[in-house]
């Protein structure tokens, strides 16, 4: 593809991009130096869990913490999708308040099928990493409870995009598939390689047809998915990223450029079964006039695989 000039020159387009992203390129870099070599991966599951009863229009509780920006297109995704949606607002105004939040949450997980955490910046993501209060949120007892019964006694799914990733991650749901203690030799989501936040859209592959969720997809599919993160870097050692492989765990990777330096280029995990999924690409950010200008596949199919999983 060439751009034409008045004076009847012709460039390249990649030659024209790579001129004008030069200019500032040492101040602010737009590529990981240091990349980390994609390793091929395709796990091809042969059966998906199901539940035991069937839910015509699953509902999906959507909390939304200090700092959660994503509720909205979220809960859209899912409506479209055919689920009855409800977004819950944490109150942390005080210590009261936080305990009616614990309550009627307990509440809303008891009567859903669904738990939806949207992407965000929780606090502010701070102090010294994202997701911290989500996480203490969720590890209450009361929380912890109706979490297990959902996945284990009703065969509900969870999902976290982003920030709720990065929650499902510090509380052990991905890859363990339970709340459970974090060990540092766990894996993990960390700054970016880069050092500083990223927002961008991003190729991504489907890589293992494991999960419910992405039972709507083939392995092999290519999407373009928005990221907007300043530590969506996951890290585990060598060894506990090929267990998470050969189980068929990683679900989906990045493709070509790997952004925020991701081991093995992992863009999307989940839980032993599945039913847990986490990924950073923000997968409700699409519609007929959202990055019109990008080419490529941008639906996922994800949320209408989370609803046809209960039909």
């Amino acid at each position: 593809m060439s751009i034409y000039w008045y004076d009847n020159r012709t460039i390249k387009l990649k030659n024209a991009i790579k001129s004008w992203e030069k200019t500032l390129e040492d101040v602010y870099p737009i590529r990981v130096k240091d990349k980390q070599e994609r390793v091929k991966i395709e796990f091809k599951a042969t059966s998906i869990v199901k539940p035991k009863v069937s839910v015509p229009k699953p509902r999906v509780i959507i909390p939304v913490f200090p700092g959660t920006n994503c509720e909205y297109d979220t809960a859209k995704a899912f409506n479209n999708a055919g689920a009855i949606t409800e977004t819950f607002v944490i109150n942390n105004l005080s210590p009261n308040h936080i305990k009616e939040s614990i309550t009627q949450m307990v509440n809303y997980i008891n009567n859903s099928q669904i738990v939806m955490i949207p992407g965000g910046f929780s606090a502010g993501d701070e102090p010294e990493g994202s997701a911290k209060f989500i996480a203490a949120f969720f590890r209450n007892p009361e929380i912890s409870d109706a979490v297990s019964r959902l996945l284990n006694q009703r065969d509900g799914l969870m999902m976290g995009i982003c920030n709720g990733f990065q929650a499902l991650i510090k509380l052990g749901l991905v890859p363990y598939g339970e709340i459970r203690d974090i060990k540092q030799s766990d894996p993990t989501l960390t700054y970016n390689t880069i050092g500083r936040h990223i927002s961008m859209m991003a190729e991504t592959e489907i890589v293992s047809n494991l999960s419910p969720w992405l039972q709507n997809t083939t392995i092999g599919d290519r999407h373009q998915v928005a990221l907007s993160h300043g530590e969506g870097r996951f890290i585990a050692d060598i060894d506990t990223a090929q267990q998470l492989a050969q189980k068929g765990q990683i679900a989906t990777q990045y493709v070509g450029q790997n952004p925020n330096g991701s081991v093995m280029a992992i863009e999307g995990i989940t839980s032993p079964d599945g039913r847990i999924f986490g990924k950073m690409g923000h997968s409700e950010r699409v519609g007929s006039n959202i990055g019109k200008n990008i080419y490529g596949a941008k639906d996922q199919g994800i949320f209408t695989s989370g609803v046809k999983y209960f039909k």
